[in-house]
Parts: structure tokens; C-alpha cells; sequence
């Protein structure tokens, strides 16, 4: 049975839960909650019908917010809320294919709130990413601009006075970033820098577990507050470039000191998060997915995660 044989309610209800659950998952809620037998076949259906439409709708708005067609009004006008955005990826398993790169980005407001600062303990003005919206896209970066570009206009980023833009020192990332968010503060995420300090740590000292961990502790610190000189200088001395690289190339992006108190935040906790979210959808034991059933997935997930679906059905 197909879709066309339910309404458009329950049909709008079909999909929003298979956004949350599996297609099996879905129709058991329905059964014990509605106690309304819908066959997973049909839920699978409904899916793939709406979420064509929901992707072309979604495709044809960011079509209208390329860079080249926005008209920004006098900069005078600009808009006091700080915005964020994160970019990441992860993995999906495609049919035929096997494990390919999907990727995400979220673009929110920054919010301040007086709590204890973790290293510290001072309590002090701490940033949160708040009213967030999601996109996500199987294949390369010219498929993902534009949908990321798309929210960051609807979220007002273009408009906005003072925005960030964090990340992974992933190459691809900030070459976009160059290109959409030229203004925007660029901040390496603290927390995947300290990864790459460790690795800096066990190569400095690998049969010396203990004075590695002295070394990790003194240059975490001189990290949190910004100073990458000593690091890189370190590093440089003792012939591990492939390790100092990272601290060079990035080291404009690590002044987080500066960040911190400029109240702009150093982890891009909000987008690896929901990259977890995406994941627990689609990267469940067994799925394997068709690149467009996946993309269909993505869109009605991510509407469904940032509280978009309703409006995002009713517009498309």
C-alpha cells in the first residue's frame, strides 16, 4: 500500500516518525500507541515520496540564496546577535558502496550564561549554542555549501555583526570557510587540538610514559590560553614536523584566550553531537542505505532535530 492511500496527516506522522525511529520501530509505536496496523513498507514509501519532496524544496531554496543573488542591506543594519557555526563529518554505509563521508553543519545563535568555567573554576560568562539548526548532505563539498550556506542566511549569519565559525582543522572545512564566511572569527576546535597535542606527547617521549604526561600537562595549559609558540618550537627542535604542522598551520585559529574572552566558543561540541544523532538513525547495526534514500533521511532528520519539520512540510 502506498502512500497515497493514508492522508497527508498521517502521512506527515509517518514520516516524522521515521525520522526518530526505524521504519520497524515506527510501526510498532503505531500499532501500541494508535492501535493502527501500518506495514513498515508503507512508512518506508511515505518516506521516500515526502522526503523527495522535502529535499527538492530544501534544494530549490538554497538555489535561491546563492552567494551572488543575496542583497545585503548597509552594513549599519547589521544585527546584534552573535552567531556560530560548526561544520563536521561522519560515516554512512552506502549500498554497493560501503562507508562514505557524510557531512554536517549547524548554525546557531551564541548565548552567555554565568556558570563555572572548567578549568578555573571562576565563574564566568560561558557561551552556549542555542536555537540551532541542522543540515546534512551525502557527497563532496559543492553538494554541502549550499545547504549550509541556505540555514546560515535563514539564521541570519550574512546580516549578523560578529560570528565564528568552528571546526576540525580538516582542510576542506576552512577552504569553505574562506569562501562563505570570509568574516567570521576562525577557531580550531580546543578539544580536537588537545587530541593532536597528546599524539605530540607519545611521539616526544614513547617509551616514557611519565614525562610525557608532565609535557601534555604544561602544554595544555600554554594551549587553553592560547600560547602555541612553545609547542610548535618544541616540536620543531626535536625533528616532529608532521606533528608541529598541525600547530603552525592552525595557529591563528588557537588563540583561545582571545576567544574565551571574547565569548565565543572553542569546541564545536553542538554539530559532533548531532553528527552522534545523525548517526543513531542511519548507522544502526545492519543499515545500509541508497545515496538518495539517504539524503531523503538526512533532510527529514535533521527538521526532526532542530524542530523544523512542521513548518518545513507545510512550506514544500
Amino acid at each position: 500500500m502506498g502512500s497515497g492511500a493514508y492522508s497527508d496527516e498521517l502521512a506527515q506522522q509517518m514520516v516524522y516518525l521515521a525520522g526518530l525511529l526505524t521504519f520497524q520501530q515506527s510501526a510498532a509505536v503505531f500499532e501500541r500507541i494508535a492501535g493502527r496496523h501500518i506495514p513498515e513498507s508503507s512508512i518506508w514509501r511515505a518516506v521516500q515520496e515526502h522526503g523527495e519532496r522535502l529535499r527538492l524544496h530544501l534544494e530549490h531554496r538554497a538555489q535561491q540564496t546563492v552567494p551572488e543573488r543575496l542583497v545585503l542591506a548597509d552594513a549599519r543594519a547589521d544585527h546584534t546577535v552573535p552567531k556560530g557555526v560548526s561544520l563536521d563529518g561522519g560515516m554512512v554505509n552506502i549500498r554497493g558502496e560501503g562507508w562514505k563521508e557524510f557531512k554536517v553543519g549547524s548554525v546557531y545563535d551564541i548565548q552567555l550564561r554565568l556558570e563555572r568555567e572548567p578549568n578555573t573554576h571562576e565563574l564566568l560568562d560561558m557561551p552556549h549554542a542555542v536555537n540551532i539548526a541542522y543540515t546534512a548532505v551525502l557527497g563532496d563539498v559543492t553538494a554541502f555549501a549550499p545547504a549550509l550556506w541556505r540555514i546560515a542566511v535563514a539564521k541570519g549569519v550574512p546580516t549578523a555583526q560578529d560570528s565564528s565559525v568552528t571546526a576540525d582543522g580538516a582542510e576542506w572545512i576552512w577552504n569553505l570557510v574562506a569562501d562563505y564566511f570570509p568574516d567570521s572569527v576562525q577557531i580550531v576546535d580546543y578539544f580536537h587540538a588537545k587530541q593532536h597535542l597528546v599524539s605530540a606527547a607519545q611521539a616526544l617521549f614513547p617509551t616514557q610514559a611519565e614525562q610525557a604526561q608532565s609535557w601534555l600537562r604544561s602544554h595544555t595549559d600554554l594551549l587553553y590560553r592560547g600560547q602555541v609558540r612553545p609547542i610548535t618550537r618544541t616540536l620543531d627542535k626535536a625533528g616532529l614536523s608532521v606533528h608541529s604542522h598541525y600547530f603552525h598551520t592552525h595557529q591563528r585559529r588557537m588563540n583561545y584566550l582571545e576567544f574565551r574572552e571574547a565569548g565565543w566558543p572553542i569546541g564545536s561540541g553542538s554539530v559532533e553531537s548531532e553528527v552522534k544523532q545523525y548517526k543513531t538513525r542511519l548507522t544502526a547495526a545492519g543499515m545500509r542505505w541508497s545515496r538518495p534514500g539517504a539524503n531523503r533521511m538526512f533532510v527529514i532528520r535533521g527538521a526532526v532535530l532542530d524542530r523544523s519539520f512542521d513548518s518545513l512540510w507545510a512550506a514544500a
